[in-house]
């Protein structure tokens, strides 16, 4: 089938891609599985088709109230001397299909925005009756610079925290004080696609390319051992030539993907 929709079509896919029927694809099943598995980690990990971005919230718990206040303590002796650290547990679980975070809302509220006596409030609501003559640029770098006051002075809407997703968990570096139990969290974050709930994934023109091309090297590893091996009807195969010629459509695949579909990093301010 050219348009596949499950794992066991776009197999079929590929090994039609490389030759079968009329050529046996020497690989083992579990080899195929394997490349099926780094393809879709390959196309998750660098193409924003195999990411979306959403919004997931978390309700504290005593759980995690009890991780929040603990700590770890790290030793290490050299000669006479040991030293020790502490590191706070300060963190809550994430699921792992979750890439990256940008946002965390509901950490602490804004003295500034919240409140009918807040100044941004009575500064728009002073204006707001003559709004004809209101200077937008100078009503936008004040409300900047109450921002900064209020990231200052209040920390506001910019917490620290710091997430790796091989650890799958969000750290929060504030007050532990600030986090009450049934508090609600929502992160704003990208997370990996599942292609078994995703099946369009599996008939994406870069999926079938990159798993072909994995199927590909593969085989040629299986037989780089052999060559010009003879096959009925006097065809012969080349396993070196076969496994160079998949690690050539991989470094282009990969150049393509990445330079024209990957996701924009993030900006940083040092």
């Amino acid at each position: 089938m050219a348009t596949p929709t499950t794992k066991a079509e776009l197999i079929t896919y590929c090994k039609r891609q490389l030759g079968e029927p009329v050529l046996q694809v020497n690989i083992d099943d579990e080899q195929v599985n394997n490349v099926i598995d780094d393809t879709f980690q390959f196309f998750n990990e660098n193409c924003y088709n195999g990411m979306e971005r959403t919004y997931l919230r978390h309700e504290i718990t005593a759980d995690d109230k009890t991780r929040l206040a603990a700590t770890v303590s790290t030793s290490k002796t050299d000669g006479a001397d040991t030293v020790t650290w502490e590191e706070s547990t300060n963190y809550i679980p994430i699921p792992a299909h979750v890439t990256g975070i940008s946002k965390v809302f509901g950490m602490v509220g804004n003295s500034i925005r919240s409140n009918l006596f807040g100044i941004e409030y009575r500064m728009f609501l002073n204006d707001l009756y003559a709004f004809g003559s209101l200077d937008i640029l100078n009503y936008y770098m004040t409300k900047q610079y109450l921002e900064t006051l209020d990231m200052v002075l209040n920390n506001g809407s910019h917490q620290q925290f710091r997430f790796n997703q091989r650890r799958d968990r969000l750290y929060l570096d504030i007050d532990k004080d600030f986090l009450q139990q049934d508090m609600n969290l929502l992160i704003e974050c990208h997370r990996m696609l599942d292609p078994t709930d995703a099946t369009e994934m599996y008939n994406d023109m870069f999926v079938k390319r990159y798993a072909t091309a994995l199927m590909k090297k593969q085989w040629g590893q299986n037989l780089i051992k052999y060559k010009d091996v003879q096959l009925p009807g006097g065809i012969s195969l080349n396993g070196r030539e076969i496994f160079l010629d998949g690690q050539s459509d991989l470094r282009m695949i990969e150049g393509e993907v990445l330079s024209k579909y990957a996701e924009p990093p993030m900006d940083m301010i040092g």
